[in-house]
């Protein structure tokens, strides 16, 4: 199980993850809302402003105060191996 830090020490199972999308869109910001409502939000962003929705495969929706560019380079690798060759050129 890959596990993805969205922010704030807050981790996700990657298999679980359907989307990362833009918070913006009226229809999104409907599935905040009945998500709110059915109690299955989990809100990562400590207070910040939502750059990022994530949603699972479980029916829970997950708030992030990280861009979804920077969660999708997270999924894909790009930022562990950047963290990795920083420590080697030290």
């Amino acid at each position: 199980m890959k596990l993805i830090n969205i922010g704030f020490g807050n981790l996700v199972s990657a298999d679980k993850i359907v989307a990362v999308v833009s918070p913006e869109s009226a229809p999104i910001k409907r599935i905040v809302q009945d998500s709110k409502e059915k109690g299955t939000l989990i809100d990562a962003t400590f207070g910040r402003k939502t750059k990022s929705v994530l949603i699972t495969n479980c029916d829970s929706v997950v708030l992030s105060a990280l861009l979804p560019e920077t969660l999708a380079g997270r999924f894909n690798g790009k930022e562990e191996l950047a963290a990795v060759e920083g420590e080697e050129d030290e």
